[in-house]
């Protein structure tokens, strides 16, 4: 497995190659632009040498010494040498004067010259009547390399070439002590860079490595992990994002812990009462006049059992997107009619008063029948068991503009304002003493929210201590197409958009025989 690379290291390692590539094209263009200024300078400083030598040669022709051609005398010869070494004093730069053969008359800087003459390529291009500037030996002239600038003089008559020359090694230093500078820049800036990158990357990596811990917990099944918010905009987002989502997972977390726990809490109970009067009746510790007795709670105690295990598997139907609807219109008022009548037996029982039934309208609904007299079914059966001896039990249908409401409130000890958002969880019990709901799972009204929220609508409770409890649903009216009106002679049509467009559509023109068919209709 190939070692990876962690972000620090990658960072830095981006930042100095940048870094060095460009530093890198900096001091080539920099070179470059250096070496170019630096001949332009030599260039001209051997220019203006020439030209002063030049004028210092016509001076020495003034006084009768002709430069151009061969010195007699001692003192003529050491007093010419003398003028042309200024220069090389003043400039560093050497002097030089060659016959129209190229041999050279006189020179300053003794050391620097092989003895040989200039060759005659250069003696043409002077006669040529244009100055020259060279680089390297001149031919053979020089011992090193050197900048060469080169133009024919005439004194007093006599053809001459006169030469100014500047070492190249001065080029070489400077571009040494360049590169140095350079190199010396960089090094100081990769250092700068080193420890740049090593506090951004740890601004970077400190809050990643605080997620990934966060995450390490959570993976090892610790939910209570958590990562700190902070760092950039984006790393603060993300840690958000991860702690919503460690917050999420540990509500499922408990959720599961108190699903398997009520699960298992509402199977013991009916089991444990059918096993202790099973074995009761088994034992003979039963007599068998009262056998009939026990046999009817046990009956009971199995169809709670059938009920919830149905309820389960109809919840994880809905949960996993496998229950169908199977929608069509039917009267919802109906179905609240004969839901109640089913739960007359208890009603006379708690001398319950039933407010609205006797008003109810015919309410047409589109939506699953059987799915919908289960919410009917479950809020008839909540309001019954919680309703106060001789309470009340109202009904209402309503027709809104896009929607059927229907209400249902009971008297009765109501429901704490903080349990509200509460009841329609899963295994939820408001009576958690189960002094009024005995047999009650906590399922019922997360079917019912469940239910019709598959059928576009929502459900909503409110309460009043001791008061009442009131539960309203509401089912939406399916969309009918718009319709058009358009008159037909005196009398206004309304139709379907669809009907519409079909009965105006043109009809073709046949203009041959070949093809009497009637266009498709779809």
């Amino acid at each position: 497995m190939s070692r990876r690379n962690t972000i620090s290291r990658e960072f830095f390692a981006t930042i100095a190659a940048v870094l060095v590539l460009g530093l890198s094209v900096m001091c080539a263009i920099q070179a470059a632009l250096s070496a170019a200024y630096f001949i332009g300078e030599r260039k001209s400083s051997l220019t203006d040498v020439l030209n002063g030598a030049t004028a210092l040669s016509e001076r020495f022709a003034d006084e009768g010494s002709i430069v151009t051609k061969p010195l007699q005398g001692e003192d003529v010869l050491e007093r010419a040498h003398s003028g042309f070494e200024l220069f090389n004093t003043a400039s560093g730069a050497l002097v030089f004067i060659a016959d129209e053969d190229g041999q050279i008359l006189l020179h300053t800087g003794d050391d620097a010259f092989t003895g040989a003459g200039v060759p005659a390529s250069y003696i043409d291009d002077l006669n040529e009547g244009r100055d020259i500037f060279e680089t390297g030996t001149l031919g053979g002239v020089y011992c090193a390399k050197y900048y060469t600038a080169g133009r024919r003089i005439t004194v007093g008559g006599q053809d001459g070439y006169l030469f100014a020359a500047s070492p190249m090694a001065a080029l070489g230093s400077y571009m040494t002590d360049m590169l140095t500078m350079f190199g010396i820049s960089a090094a100081v800036i990769l250092i700068l860079c080193s420890i740049l990158c090593w506090v951004l990357a740890k601004r970077i990596t400190g809050p990643i490595e605080d997620i990934s811990e966060a995450a390490r917990r959570l993976g090892s099944g610790d939910f209570t992990a958590r990562a700190p918010v902070d760092g950039c905009v984006e790393l603060a987002d993300f840690a958000t994002t991860f702690n919503n989502m460690a917050a999420r997972l540990q509500t499922i977390d408990n959720s599961r812990g108190q699903f398997m726990g009520n699960i298992a809490h509402e199977l013991r109970t009916p089991m444990t009462t059918i096993k202790g009067f099973i074995d009761g009746i088994l034992d003979g510790t039963i007599p068998p006049e009262r056998q009939s007795h026990y046999l009817h709670i046990v009956s009971d105690e199995v169809k709670r059992l059938s009920r919830l295990v149905r309820t389960m598997l109809n919840l994880s139907r809905i949960d996993n997107g496998e229950l169908k609807l199977r929608p069509n219109d039917f009267d919802i008022s109906e179905t609240v009619l004969s839901t109640v009548l089913t739960f007359e037996k208890s009603i006379d029982e708690k001398k319950i008063d039933i407010r609205g039934l006797d008003t109810l309208q015919p309410m047409q609904v589109h939506g699953d029948e059987d799915l919908l007299h289960q919410v009917v079914y479950n809020l008839v059966e909540n309001a019954v068991k919680f309703t106060n001896t001789e309470g009340y039990i109202s009904f209402n249908v309503s027709d809104s503009i896009d929607r059927i409401v229907v209400t249902i409130e009971n008297s009765g000890s109501g429901i704490q304002s903080d349990e509200l958002p509460l009841v329609f969880e899963k295994f939820y019990k408001t009576d958690k003493s189960r002094s009024q709901d005995k047999n009650g799972m906590g399922l019922g009204l997360y079917l019912v929210r469940t239910i019709i929220k598959l059928h576009g609508g929502d459900i909503s409770v409110s309460s009043v201590v001791n008061e009442y409890t009131r539960f309203s649903f509401y089912i939406p009216k399916p969309q009918e197409p718009p319709k058009l009106k358009y008159n037909t002679g005196s009398i206004p049509v309304t139709v379907p958009v669809e009907d519409a467009v079909i009965s105006e559509r043109p009809k073709k023109e046949h203009h041959g025989h070949k093809d009497n068919k009637e266009p498709d209709q779809k």
